[in-house]
């Protein structure tokens, strides 16, 4: 036998909550030579590993016996293998609905055949319930010997055996139908719930516009390698994540980000693969293969995530493995107990037995909280949140306290001119003469300047002689004249600063804005002001936050008088001139002190202080997003989208305790008017059935999304 281990892959179809894939889980898992089973629900695949000489048909088998479909869905960690694998099936044409059909007809013959052959009605309901429970009492056998014995199809199995053997038989095959058509609904509700996030996939074209030799050809967009240029007519949603190298256009991103407004988009700024082109042609250079686009990325993101329980789901599923056998033990009281210590009737107390026995199926209970975090889980992709399974999504809710960095987190991350204030020569020509000394340099200042000149469309003379001059600026000539460009510090030792200038410089420092003096010969031509601004939405963002009930507070490395004025302008609380690991002490001393403690930041510079954070979010965009230290992000990059999460956090959660309190209440209302002789079987099966459509259908609210920044509700 060889003991390489293999990783297989399978779409597992007509799973609908964790009690299902438990048993696939359990059943496949005894087989010889599985190593290990990952079963995911959600997006219903299984992952298996092996032994290379492993029966995989016996696999296949074990599955189908249990009732579900299985097809073999390509190599493991193919991220589009899951979405090209699953069958395109619409709910009426499933097997569930044919069944249903098959059971209600011969049902509603029954009824006919007992009204006017009543000789042959017992014979009628009979046939309609070995129509329902044949296939149910198969799974339930199949569940046995996989080693599930306490499964939901056993306890119907048993329940509709008992009610034929007290000659309950109209009603058994009743509640047999009913119960199908409870399985049919929780189908629909699941697969409606996998649809929001699997949707994503139609997004991204199957075609893309590759340029070529100065041409264009039609080839598969999953072909396309990382620098290939491709070419994006207006309105055509783009093929692949990358940076445009030609051409301006208005992108509508919201498939990928939620951002209604689309953004204006120039050479050198990104695009996503799925967004919509606007207004004109463009022309993109591919930075992501196909199963690495942000697409892909957040589709494979939110599978893994929805395989992480949140604790709320880990006691749950403990306390249904316990729960389901006392069940069964407390009907068999029910049942025999009055009549054996007090001598009332078998039949009465058999019947009120099986009928604790369906209201006891924990099917409710178990999907209360997956049902609720799949949905949430999907629901903040679609809208850019992404969170790395349900334990964040919980966690995200009790935060009082989070920590945001500054540059690129509160603030744009890159500098803007926001004044130019001129001395001897007017504002244009003191922005040509730094524009011209600049061309060429990547530092963040002078892209800013040159930003600035471009959308001013001031004239770019040549610059002679250009160099940098370490700690002080740059100096060149431009028109045979010397010009310097620099600090003011610097600037003084060339020419004389006015005490107005001065006075100004200093003003300007103290609102936090970098100022460069623009040096002519050896006069001042004038000042430009730079600040990296805060984002649109910082302010509102951070004030939802607050209303809330979360602090929140700025760490940032940058100098005290430049936080402080950010600081001031958001309303924020400020600590200054910090290193990494002093934003890891800040935060391991809020977490001592009792705070729940969240860390905003870019995911790189900051790790430390994200991974020691109870949450860790990163801020950023498409593949820059820095997930592998946080424990969630936000792919545009808004301060209003960490309120946003929290807000979904505490929606999910209320939504949890709503669907325990349906799945539990009922079934307490239902096991005292049973044990009272108020109910049956039928209203037995509907306190099972009917709490698990409620709850699936209260669960699916939560797939609403929000796009505004929301006005946040407090914890309780």
């Amino acid at each position: 036998m060889s003991d390489a281990l293999t990783l297989s892959r399978y779409h597992v179809g007509g799973m609908d909550c964790s009690a299902c894939g438990a048993k696939v889980d359990t059943a496949v898992r005894r087989l010889a030579g599985v190593s290990d089973v990952s079963v995911s629900v959600g997006t219903e695949m299984m992952m298996l590993t092996h032994k290379g000489d492993a029966d995989l048909q016996a696999v296949e088998q074990a599955i189908r016996r249990l009732g579900y479909t299985v097809t073999p869905a390509g190599r493991a960690g193919d991220a589009s293998a899951p979405m090209a694998a699953k069958p395109k099936q619409s709910w009426w044409q499933s097997r569930r609905a044919l069944l249903v059909g098959a059971c209600g007809s011969a049902l509603l013959g029954a009824y006919g055949i007992g009204h006017w052959i009543p000789a042959y009605e017992k014979g009628a309901f009979l046939a309609a319930l070995g129509i329902g429970l044949v296939p149910i009492a198969r799974r339930a056998f199949a569940a046995a010997r996989g080693g599930t014995p306490f499964s939901i199809e056993m306890l119907m199995s048993v329940a509709a055996v008992g009610a034929v053997a007290i000659g309950a038989t109209e009603e058994a095959a009743a509640v047999v139908f009913l119960f199908l058509v409870g399985e049919l609904l929780e189908g629909v509700a699941a697969g409606r719930a996998r649809a929001s996030i699997q949707g994503l996939a139609a997004l991204v074209p199957k075609t893309a516009l590759l340029w070529e030799n100065g041409q264009t050809r039609e080839v598969p967009a999953d072909s396309l390698q990382v620098g290939a240029v491709i070419s994006v007519r207006p309105g055509d949603r783009i093929s692949a994540d990358g940076v445009i190298i030609e051409g301006e256009s208005g992108i509508n991103e919201a498939p990928v980000t939620g951002e209604s407004v689309p953004k204006q988009k120039k050479p050198g700024d990104k695009v996503f693969a799925g967004t919509v082109n606007g207004e004109a042609n463009l022309r993109v250079r591919v930075t992501a293969a196909a199963q690495d686009n942000t697409i892909s990325r957040v589709i494979r993101l939110v599978e893994e995530a929805q395989e992480s329980k949140a604790p709320t789901q880990r006691f749950i599923d403990r306390f249904s493995t316990y729960y389901t056998p006392a069940v069964v033990a407390f009907a068999a009281l029910v049942a025999t107990m009055p009549p054996l210590l007090g001598g009332a009737d078998w039949n009465e107390w058999i019947y009120k037995g099986l009928a604790v026995l369906l209201i006891g199926c924990p099917c409710a209970l178990v999907i209360s909280t997956p049902a609720a975090i799949a949905a949430s889980l999907s629901a903040g992709a679609r809208r850019g949140l992404l969170l790395k399974g349900g334990a964040v999504l919980e966690q995200l809710g009790s935060l009082t306290t989070i920590a945001f960095d500054k540059t690129g987190t509160l603030t744009e991350g890159r500098p803007k001119v926001t004044q130019i204030i001129p001395a001897q020569r007017d504002e244009r020509q003191v922005l040509s003469l730094a524009a011209a000394l600049e061309a060429g340099s990547n530092h963040p200042l002078a892209l800013a300047i040159i930003e600035r000149a471009k959308e001013a469309k001031v004239p770019l003379p040549p610059a002679g002689d250009s160099r940098a001059i370490p700690g002080k600026g740059v100096a060149g000539s431009v028109g045979g004249q010397k010009i310097f460009l620099g600090s003011p510090q610097a600037a003084a030792e060339i020419a004389s600063l006015s005490d107005e200038h001065k006075a100004l410089v200093t003003r300007l420092n103290e609102q936090g804005q970098t100022v460069s003096v623009v040096i002519a010969g050896d006069v001042v031509a004038g000042l430009i002001a730079m600040r990296d601004e805060p984002r649109v939405d910082a302010r509102a963002g951070l004030a939802s936050l607050r209303e809330a009930g979360v602090k929140t507070l700025m760490l940032t490395g940058d100098n005290a008088r430049t936080a402080e004025a950010i600081g001031r302008s958001l309303g924020i609380e400020v600590r200054a001139e910090l290193l990494p690991e002093d934003k890891l002490k800040i935060v391991n001393e809020l977490k001592s002190a009792g705070e729940k403690t969240g860390k905003v930041g870019d995911g790189i510079n900051d790790a430390p202080a994200l991974a020691a954070a109870d949450v860790g979010i990163a801020m950023g965009g498409g593949t820059d997003v820095a997930l592998e230290t946080a424990d969630a992000a936000v792919l545009h990059g808004r301060v209003g989208d960490v309120a946003a999460m929290v807000d979904l956090s505490r929606r999910t959660m209320r939504n949890i305790h709503q669907n325990i309190a349906i799945a539990l209440g009922l079934k307490a209302v239902f096991l005292a008017t049973t044990v009272a002789g108020v109910t049956g079987l039928w209203p037995a099966i509907l306190a099972d059935t009917g709490a698990t459509v409620l709850v699936t259908a209260n669960a699916l609210r939560l797939l609403r999304t929000k796009q505004a920044t929301p006005r946040l509700e407090g914890p309780g």
